[in-house]
């Protein structure tokens, strides 16, 4: 089997496709290697609601003015899936020009304050030292220094207020429930929203057609089995939506086939621990050492940071199935052993 796309071609600019009932799919650009988002507008009545916001530059904030300019009725809600820019990046802007309330988890609202005020073992500093430990170089470390964390000015504004929601939890939007399904390994608390009675997710950055979501483990929490969380959360949505279900990715195409998906997601992360553990056998390897194996091919600065994050990730994975063992050297680099049968 493969996967089944029910829509060829994504929106052009500022259009609008129904893909299902009061569903509406809109594109907005990204300035990265991963070029777009897709965000969703759901008739609610005699008005509209909003998942998830956009980036925040002007042609993006100008492609939402003609959007909001058509709509034929208020936007009386704004929902984001979880704290990334290109999520909650015109989340104020749009709460402001729209008067719409906001609504997310407390996980992604308090991560993204913690991030933006770098605190909390948040922000640039905390990962200098973090990626220093997992052996990057100091060059590498340099220009994370000078960089920053980057999240202010990729979110240039934060709510202060929001409606919480939590697993477990339905959002009703023109009569229908949405049911609130909480992933874990690439955000906090991120929020996915299922219809049953339409027959779609809305999945967020958890479950993608094309490729995997970025699964990193942060300054704050450095002993966090972040992939476990992915892969289990990733069990958990395949046992609880139908293979019918048509899924709405932030990245990507809607698509159907579920099990189908995460299987393929499971499959493909095993390979690379495997891939990891083999070469941790003849000699002790950092994460810094291990990025060539793990993604064979050249990193810019801005995937070098995504890269590490997913290094470690994987290796605390095997080290807390018992498949590697860690040990920090005198120079202070934490690095893992495969161990001998």
């Amino acid at each position: 089997m493969s996967l089944h796309f029910p829509h060829a071609h994504p929106p052009a600019a500022g259009e609008l496709i129904e893909v299902a009932p009061g569903v509406f799919w809109l594109r907005m650009p990204l300035p990265f290697q991963l070029d777009h988002i897709n965000l969703w507008l759901l008739r609610d009545g005699d008005g509209w609601v909003i998942v998830d916001t956009g980036f925040p530059d002007d042609g993006v904030r100008a492609s939402w003015s003609t959007i909001l300019d058509r709509l034929d009725g208020p936007v009386k809600q704004l929902i984001v899936t979880h704290f990334h820019p290109d999520h909650l990046g015109l989340a104020t802007w749009l709460m402001e020009k729209t008067g719409a309330p906001l609504a997310m988890t407390t996980g992604e609202f308090l991560t993204a304050h913690a991030v933006w005020h770098e605190v909390g073992g948040h922000g640039a500093r905390f990962m200098v030292e973090q990626f220093r430990q997992h052996g990057l170089d100091d060059a590498h470390l340099a220009r994370f220094a000078t960089r920053g964390s980057g999240y202010r000015q990729a979110v240039p504004a934060l709510p202060e207020h929001y409606q919480r929601l939590k697993a477990g939890d339905h959002a009703t939007v023109d009569g229908k429930k949405w049911q609130i399904l909480i992933g874990h390994g690439h955000a906090p608390e991120h929020m996915a929203l299922y219809c049953a009675e339409l027959g779609v997710l809305i999945s967020g950055d958890m479950l993608l057609p094309r490729i995997s979501t970025n699964i990193s483990v942060f300054a704050a929490t450095p002993e966090a089995d972040a992939l476990r969380w992915y892969l289990d959360s990733l069990d958990d949505m395949a046992r609880e939506l139908p293979e019918s279900t048509l899924v709405l990715p932030s990245h990507g195409l809607p698509f159907m086939g579920v099990q189908e998906r995460v299987q393929a997601l499971q499959a493909h992360h095993e390979e690379r621990l495997q891939v990891l553990e083999n070469s941790c056998e003849q000699a002790p390897q950092s994460a810094a050492g291990l990025l060539d194996v793990l993604f064979n091919r050249a990193l810019d600065t801005h995937q070098t940071m995504f890269a590490m994050g997913e290094a470690i990730a994987h290796l605390n994975y095997l080290e807390k199935a018992g498949r590697l063992t860690r040990h920090r050297g005198a120079d202070g680099v934490i690095r893992y052993s495969r161990l001998k049968q």
